[in-house]
């Protein structure tokens, strides 16, 4: 088993940014429950509370893994749990906001329980500014630990437990993968899949590169055996993760890279593959290629503009122009006629002009995407573009907010209106939330349809004509 005592210290942002050539481990027994910690959690609750992006939530599914091997049962009560752990999100200011509204919310809690267990995990433990204001004014919290040593929580539990100090373990330097870890699914027909970590793209805004490590895949027969064993428990559908999907295999340096993976996953047979997310810079025709070919690839792909102004796009530290962004998204639409492509966006970065945003409106209106996150730039403290002069005015953000908003909604009604009286095929995952008449589940192009139909088709992927077509999501009833 690996040493780790090297990494037993806080976060370093000066540490988080190295990117070093040291050979990455794939390491089979890292996981390890001290004798004592066995069944230490029965009779008791945990309580996971899950923000930001869909690496937090496999991340959070890990954790519950490893707190019911400890004997702990999930609750949806926070005030029923001897655990309680917060999985955070850095990637914007409000989101960091949440987290410390709760944390104060459990200071209250803890007053009346002295005896839960309160840890911080996740993105924002690994930034050195959040630990330290935890440091200075949350004593409340019992532990720490980051995204790199999620399979010690037994041991870090255990430290929690006996020492009345705040137990903070975080890694700065990474560059294993550890595999075997235990796992809660938390959907019983859809699973998350991780077959990379980290970035190495350090777009100037963006923290995930500090908080996440460098760029490491997984080994292709630890995904394709994992992928296997989701499609023999009868799960219908997978999505890849990564911070960046396309670089998966790069750092084996062996010729296989995320267009290979990709085929090779097609051809276990499982009936739904999604990926996320994809970095238009190195989105290769390749990829192109394999999504055309097989059919249980959807064609539904999410690919991050962030801009439309080619200077922005710069600053942004993104390598691409708009002028290369629309040759890709137009060579993927010409080989995949009927894909759906949903972006990002960000108005009101430092120093975009009126008609820099402008030109944002403009690659949409080519575009015509069928969803678009969009966002007022968040500085974060470590990137480099949080040192650039912020000079637009709050007004001006929002407003550009506002009609870009408006555009958005606009083609997602008009792109959701194609669908209206055709029969599409839906992953049925549930009784409705607003209607427990009403079936719900997605379509290959990750379309929301709620409709009528039976209950006993959970679980399965059906026929459903499209009777109405609204903004955000579809009405129909399966096909008999």
């Amino acid at each position: 088993m690996k040493d780790y005592s090297e990494y037993f210290k806080g976060p370093s942002l000066k540490d988080a940014k190295h990117r070093g050539k040291d050979e990455i481990h794939h390491i089979d027994d890292a996981y390890e429950v001290p004798a004592d910690m066995i069944g230490i959690g029965k009779g008791q609750k945990y309580f996971i509370q899950t923000y930001g992006c869909q690496a937090n939530e496999r991340d959070s599914e890990t954790l519950a893994g490893i707190l019911e091997s400890l004997g702990y049962e999930a609750t949806d009560e926070i005030k029923d749990a001897q655990v309680v752990l917060l999985n955070t999100c850095a990637i914007r200011e409000n989101a960091e906001e949440k987290v410390f509204g709760k944390i104060g919310y459990l200071k209250k809690l803890k007053r009346t329980n002295p005896n839960i267990i309160f840890g911080i995990c996740g993105c924002m433990a690994q930034e050195e500014v959040v630990i330290n204001r935890i440091l200075e004014k949350h004593h409340q919290v019992d532990m720490i630990f980051g995204t790199h040593n999620i399979h010690r929580l037994p041991v870090l539990l255990k430290q929690a437990m006996l020492e009345k100090e705040m137990i903070l373990e975080v890694w700065s330097k990474e560059g294993d993968v550890i595999e075997n870890l235990p796992s809660h699914r938390a959907h019983p027909y859809k699973a998350w899949v991780n077959i990379m970590y980290g970035c190495n793209k350090f777009c100037t805004y963006c923290i995930v590169p500090y908080t996440r490590g460098k760029e490491r895949s997984r080994l292709q027969n630890e995904i394709l055996d994992e992928i296997n064993d989701l499609k023999n428990k009868g799960y219908q559908e997978i999505t890849l993760l990564g911070q960046n999907v396309n670089s998966y295999g790069k750092d084996f340096d062996n010729g296989y890279d995320f267009a290979s993976l990709l085929a090779d996953v097609a051809q276990t047979g499982i009936p739904r593959i999604r990926f996320t997310t994809s970095h238009p810079w190195d989105f290769s025709d390749d990829m192109i290629d394999v999504i055309a070919k097989y059919d249980n690839i959807m064609p539904a792909i999410h690919l991050p503009v962030q801009s439309g102004n080619s200077e922005v796009l710069k600053r942004m530290g993104r390598r691409y122009s708009r002028e290369q962004y629309l040759d890709l998204f137009d060579r993927i639409k010409k080989k995949i006629p009927d894909c759906t492509i949903t972006t990002d966006i960000i108005v009101g970065f430092p120093g975009e002009t009126d008609e820099q945003f402008e030109d944002t409106i403009s690659l949409y209106e080519h575009c015509e995407y069928d969803l678009a996150y969009t966002f007022i730039y968040s500085p974060r403290e470590g990137t480099p573009a949080a040192k650039m002069e912020d000079d637009i005015d709050i007004h001006t953000k929002e407003q550009r907010l506002y009609r870009l908003n408006d555009l958005v909604n606009e083609k997602a009604h008009m792109q959701n209106q194609k669908y209206l009286d055709q029969v599409v095929e839906v992953l049925v995952e549930g009784l409705s939330k607003k209607d427990e008449e009403m079936l719900t589940g997605y379509t290959a192009h990750q379309k929301l349809v709620n409709f009528k139909g039976n209950k006993d088709h959970i679980g399965q992927i059906v026929p459903v004509k499209i009777t109405e077509a609204k903004t955000w999501a579809l009405k129909g009833e399966e096909v008999e």
